[in-house]
């Protein structure tokens, strides 16, 4: 018997996956490997192992089992069968099929308010507007609930009838045949686009839409410690509900530019500074930039190129403690190219008065 696949790598998700993501997975796979759409060579197998991955992630406690256990945690759980969840539970049987044959699941039928769609965007910000915040105006389109209807479309409550096409329920039923057999299935009304209602006088303000169009400008609040990558969620500015619900949230991913010096590693910022060979022969004090401003920081005798010292506290706060990371800096030697006559002549004393055997030598003997 052939050993089963690891249930993510099935799903091609991660440890770290949602429970929307596993979702999202499943029913992408589910649709590309079902029988009345793939017919392929062991697309049927595959569709199977699609399901039971997907049984097993969606189901907090047969989750936590697998996770702790593998498939071994698996044993007498029962996979297959419609009554058991062998096609992911009939609420997702229902959406897939929806989507083959123009349906849709229980809760696509219903009339009442839905929340709209969310809505995404990116924001470029500068380095140090991260590390400190700020706060940014945007302007985007809205669809807003028309106040002379209050979203209802129609000149007044009694222009409000029931659509005569679908008797108030939004969708129109159709029959399918399938290789598991007759389905019914249910489509938008077209009269009516899925409200159930029919407007006898449209609101003149808003012509029966029920909302109308404008250009907002939103304050985004942008919280110091924010990283590349996060995002910001502005409430009720997605796309507008149906049925008179509310509508989705606006989200906004935050991209930090980078800095011409800082780097950012999580809560900590590196930087490199420039010496001279003298400096760190013999020892300096530099005044260091950070975030806050200069800091001055000793460098001692005999430093190395590449050492690194540690300003505590200089880093960047985080995002939730507000307990601030550490600033690291790395010192880099840098050569002289052009001396004058003067300078040559030191450095051509210091040689002499330095130690017969170089620093190079004592690296050939090592290779003897």
């Amino acid at each position: 018997m052939a050993e089963k696949r690891d249930y993510y790598e099935v799903l091609g998700i991660s440890r770290e996956a949602t429970e929307a993501d596993i979702k999202k997975a499943y029913r992408t796979l589910a649709k590309k490997y079902h029988p009345d759409v793939n017919k392929e060579a062991g697309a049927d197998l595959k569709f199977k192992e699609v399901q039971e991955a997907y049984e097993v992630l969606s189901d907090p406690q047969k989750k936590a089992s697998y996770d702790q256990f593998g498939h071994a945690g698996m044993e007498g759980a029962g996979f297959g069968g419609f009554g058991q969840g062998g096609f992911g539970g009939f609420e997702d049987l229902n959406d897939i099929f929806g989507s083959f044959f123009g349906g849709g699941s229980s809760r696509q039928r219903s009339t009442g308010p839905r929340k709209g769609q969310d809505r995404f965007m990116q924001m470029k910000i500068d380095f140090m507007d991260a590390v400190f915040g700020k706060e940014e105006s945007i302007s985007l389109d809205v669809d807003e609930q028309c106040t002379e209807c209050m979203g209802s479309g129609a000149r007044s409550k009694d222009d409000v009838k029931v659509c005569p096409t679908c008797k108030g329920q939004g969708q129109v039923m159709t029959q399918q045949r399938t290789p598991f057999g007759v389905f019914q299935s249910s489509s938008v009304c077209p009269d009516c686009a899925g409200s159930g209602k029919r407007i006898v006088n449209k609101c003149s303000k808003c012509n029966g839409k029920g909302y109308v169009r404008k250009r907002v400008t939103v304050d985004v609040k942008i919280p110091a410690g924010i990283q590349s990558g996060q995002q910001l969620r502005v409430s009720g500015k997605g796309e507008r509900g149906a049925n008179g619900g509310p509508n989705g949230d606006l989200f906004i991913e935050v991209l930090v530019l980078k800095h011409k010096y800082f780097e950012r590693d999580g809560r900590h910022i590196h930087i490199r500074v420039p010496i001279s060979v003298v400096d760190a022969t013999l020892g300096t004090t530099i005044d260091v930039p950070t975030v806050y401003g200069d800091v001055e920081l000793t460098i001692p005798a005999g430093t190395q190129h590449g050492t690194q010292f540690r300003l505590k506290g200089k880093g960047i706060k985080d995002l939730r403690t507000g307990e601030p990371g550490d600033q690291y800096v790395e010192v880099t030697l840098e050569v002289d190219t052009k001396l004058n006559r003067e300078q040559r002549e030191l450095y051509e004393k210091l040689k002499r008065a330095g130690n017969k055997e170089s620093v190079f030598d004592k690296f050939k003997k090592s290779f003897k």
